[in-house]
């Protein structure tokens, strides 16, 4: 069997994956999911032209971007889950194809003739279409039929969907949406659907999902905030706690606060888990006092750290690996995450969870108790942006250095450990996602009371990142490229894709990006970004930090 992925950094060979992916994809899971992409695109020419004739469907909407999630790196690896959604996406457009019919007549004008995926019906056996991608990888046959530059910008399309997709969902969880959203959502699937060869388009519409996702990433903010309050400096415990215990990993703070709030009274400590640290910073989640604090790190290392957890373990959302034998009757999974033969949770029904935290040892004693300070976000930053600026103006602060992204497990991620350590004592590092477990448990002190290493949350809170510097740059009157700001990213899969088109819609410049580029990125790609927005490669720490500070 053979398949083709190149969707994240960590590609074999810096090239795709054709045997089996480095995430523990399979080729039955790959081409299941290449079909469920192919179909949502049919799905989306339908309900791109219904939209046009002021018809809408929310099931529809919803469903869409929890399908374009449920492919991201390290989501489901649940094949018949996935077939599932490829059957019901057929369906969706089967339904809505007649209500097209239908509006058509009813306003007097003639249907469009809808052919490729809109006109795609599976085999009786699924698997005998995932068979025939197996034999002959779609991507792939794509790169030999179109080339690496047209085959790479389509790709850079929809991995931002899907990364622009599961800020989506995970903000429509909490009663955020937008119907624009949607509106380009499948605006984009339908363009992909032609098989578009057009450098400038391509270009024209990877930037616009980068501006429609600066509207999602506002939207998950005002739920997230809306919902549990400001993030707010807080200082975390990293250490455990003699108790029965549940971890909690990945993205979704509702899941996070059922389970709290079905935890109360079981004498249950919560632990989060990678990038859902930044929840222990939240007002309406941190009042639960069984909610400990935070336990291991990024999601890379969970197959160790959740072997020693002595717990139940719940996935929310992406970063989830083959579980161990020693811990796979104490893990579970909800919303769009799914693995074959680990227990799916759906309704908020955390019965499973708790029985098997009761179930299990739990820490013996307490360890000696150490913190870290999380919770700098936007609104905690610009409480005290008088204090900053002013900090700015004197000389104390002379650079801030935006640290962060996506961690993994492939070598060269050492290189921002090492960059956060050599940033001078007049700098200020500000980091977000989980690429800040690289360097967040080491001591950096204050400038003027000023934490040197400002957390500011989950990859989703680049946009608080954002607000900051566009508050910094109002402050000087100037512009966020004549800041002395500078970002160094790390990047692994498709949400950091769609952060990257977010940052280069707005014009942002002289971003360094590693540990390696993306393998989609074709060198004729590479030279557009390099030329009109200076992006750049990481070199070493020392070499980039010369070049930066001078």
């Amino acid at each position: 069997m053979s398949m083709f992925c190149y969707q994240c950094e960590q590609t074999a060979k810096g090239t795709g994956c054709t045997v089996q992916g480095v995430c523990g994809k399979d080729p039955v899971t790959a081409a299941t999911q290449d079909l469920l992409i192919y179909s949502l695109k049919g799905l989306a020419t339908v309900a791109h032209r219904l939209r046009a004739l002021g018809h809408r469907d929310r099931h529809v909407d919803v469903f869409t971007v929890e399908s374009l999630f449920t492919t991201l790196t390290n989501v489901n690896f649940d094949p018949a889950a996935i077939e599932q959604r490829v059957r019901r996406a057929v369906e969706f457009r089967n339904k809505l194809h007649q209500e097209y019919l239908d509006a058509c007549a009813q306003a007097g004008t003639k249907p469009q003739e809808l052919t490729g995926p809109a006109a795609w019906q599976p085999s009786a056996d699924i698997q005998d279409d995932v068979k025939q991608i197996i034999q002959s990888p779609w991507v792939q046959k794509r790169i030999e039929e179109q080339g690496p530059d047209v085959t790479g910008l389509q790709e850079l399309l929809t991995y931002g969907l899907k990364g622009l997709a599961a800020y989506a969902d995970h903000a429509q969880i909490l009663g955020q949406q937008d119907d624009s959203v949607y509106d380009f959502v499948y605006e984009a699937l339908d363009f992909l659907a032609t098989n578009p060869t057009d450098i400038d388009q391509l270009l024209s519409m990877n930037l616009k999902c980068g501006e429609v996702n600066l509207t999602v990433m506002a939207l998950l903010d005002d739920a997230n905030t809306g919902t549990y309050g400001q993030p707010e400096p807080t200082q975390v415990r990293i250490t455990a706690k003699k108790g029965k215990a549940i971890l909690v990993s990945g993205h979704d703070l509702k899941d996070l606060a059922m389970v709290l709030e079905q935890t109360k009274d079981k004498n249950i400590n919560v632990y989060t888990h990678g990038e859902m640290l930044p929840a222990n910073a939240y007002p309406g989640l941190k009042k639960y006092p069984h909610l400990i604090g935070n336990y291991g790190s990024a999601w890379q290392n969970q197959r160790t750290e959740f072997d020693a957890f002595p717990g139940a373990i719940l996935m929310t959302t992406n970063c989830i690996q083959r579980p161990q034998e020693s811990y796979k009757n104490r893990i579970f999974t909800s919303g769009v995450v799914g693995w074959p033969n680990v227990e799916h949770l759906n309704h908020g029904n955390f019965a499973p969870l708790v029985q098997a935290a009761l179930d299990a040892p739990g820490f013996e004693a307490d360890e000696p108790e150490k913190t870290i300070t999380i919770g700098f976000g936007h609104n905690a930053v610009m409480s005290v942006a008088d204090k900053v600026i002013a900090a700015v103006k004197s000389g104390d602060i002379k650079h801030f250095f935006l640290v962060g992204g996506c961690d993994g497990a492939k070598p060269g991620r050492n290189y921002y450990t090492e960059f956060a350590k050599l940033v001078p004592n007049d700098c200020v590092i500000l980091t977000l996602a989980c690429g800040k477990y690289r360097f967040n448990k080491l001591e950096y002190g204050n400038i003027d009371g000023i934490p040197r290493l400002l957390d500011i949350g989950q990859c989703n809170d680049a946009y608080s990142a954002i607000q900051i510097a566009v508050a910094l740059a109002k402050a000087f009157n100037t512009d966020v490229n004549s800041l002395p700001l500078s970002m160094i990213l790390s990047w692994f899969e498709q949400k950091a894709v769609v952060i990257l088109l977010t940052l280069l819609h707005l014009g942002i410049k002289n971003i360094r990006i590693g540990p390696s580029l993306p393998a989609f990125v074709a060198p004729p790609i590479l030279k557009v970004l390099v030329e009109k927005f200076n992006l750049m490669p990481i070199t070493t720490p020392q070499e980039d930090l010369k070049a930066i500070l001078g």
